[in-house]
């Protein structure tokens, strides 16, 4: 009766999926190598399915085994959350609280804002998943997220926080090379640092600059991060945060007269864990942290 498989044997599973064999699944999961191999047949014959093959290369995962993957993770995420939730009953602000954010809002701007919350509640464990792909809050991939798009989902508690500008950046020795460009059309002929394969922002963003496209750049790359240490090292132009890179004096703001974009930022978890002190605590902590800055951003982008 397989409504009784035990969540072991899938947890065993997904990790000879991502592991690519018994000994290093059963390394990542702490157990003995005959211990994985018998979760694997017990899995198997309550499944009445051939899971692997062996091969030359070692094991090769079959349909069926591929095809239960995205819910074995699924499980997995599943099961992390109610862990997470057990440590983080209602009245203790403690216990772990996943946050993911991207690249570069998780590197430049979420850490000291996450250091005054950890100072602050010494008993949470602050967890920090840095992805540019959106996590799942309903199905608890992740407990908050930071977004740059509007949260969608009916079941999401979500609090929209501030705008940030985007602009046309280099650092000064690349434009004492190649010289400052006066127009957007001017930029055709300089090296441009850019995108790889566009996000669902920048496919909006470029209904209203259809020039900026992924052939305009010589220098691609989908890391928000990337991007930006290439414009810091000199490499070329880009499109960064203004507020990144304002005490920066090597880096100038170019265009700015005739291009600008704005990152709408939101706050947003599911909405099932308003009740717990842990998460509602540090969500409303990551809010005012990212409002002070998107204010502080704000007052330094007006003009004088």
């Amino acid at each position: 009766m397989t409504e009784n498989i035990r969540w072991d044997l899938y947890r065993t599973l997904l990790a000879v999926l991502e592991e690519g064999s018994l000994s290093a699944a059963a390394r990542s999961l702490g157990l003995t190598q005959p211990t994985v191999g018998r979760h694997i047949t017990e899995l198997e014959d309550a499944l009445q399915q051939s899971l692997f093959t062996r091969s030359q290369t070692g094991l090769i995962p079959t349909t069926e085994a591929l095809a239960l993957q995205a819910d074995a993770q699924a499980m997995r995420n599943m099961a992390a959350a109610l862990e997470r939730s057990g440590k983080s009953l209602k009245d203790k602000i403690s216990g772990p609280v996943r946050i993911s954010a991207s690249e570069v809002v998780g590197v430049e701007v979420l850490p000291p804002i996450l250091a005054t919350i950890q100072a602050q509640y010494p008993q949470l464990e602050l967890e920090l998943m840095l992805s540019n792909k959106l996590q799942d809050l309903a199905r608890r991939e992740v407990d908050i997220a930071v977004r740059m798009a509007v949260p969608t989902q009916e079941v999401l508690l979500a609090t929209r926080v501030g705008e940030l500008g985007l602009g046309f950046h280099a650092h000064q020795n690349y434009l004492q090379q190649h010289g400052y460009p006066a127009s957007l059309d001017d930029l055709k002929n300089h090296v441009l640092i850019g995108y790889d394969r566009p996000s669902a922002y920048v496919r909006a963003a470029s209904s209203a600059y259809p020039w900026w496209t992924r052939e305009a750049f010589s220098l691609r790359t989908d890391s928000d991060l990337a991007q930006l240490a290439l414009i810091r090292s000199g490499a070329g132009i880009g499109i960064c945060q203004t507020e990144l890179v304002r005490y920066d004096p090597n880096i100038i703001h170019l265009l700015a007269d005739q291009f600008s974009l704005k990152l709408t930022t939101w706050v947003a978890m599911n909405e099932g864990l308003r009740h717990s002190a842990a998460y509602l605590t540090t969500f409303k902590a990551l809010v005012q942290g990212l409002r002070d800055y998107t204010n502080r951003a704000k007052v330094s982008n007006q003009p004088e």
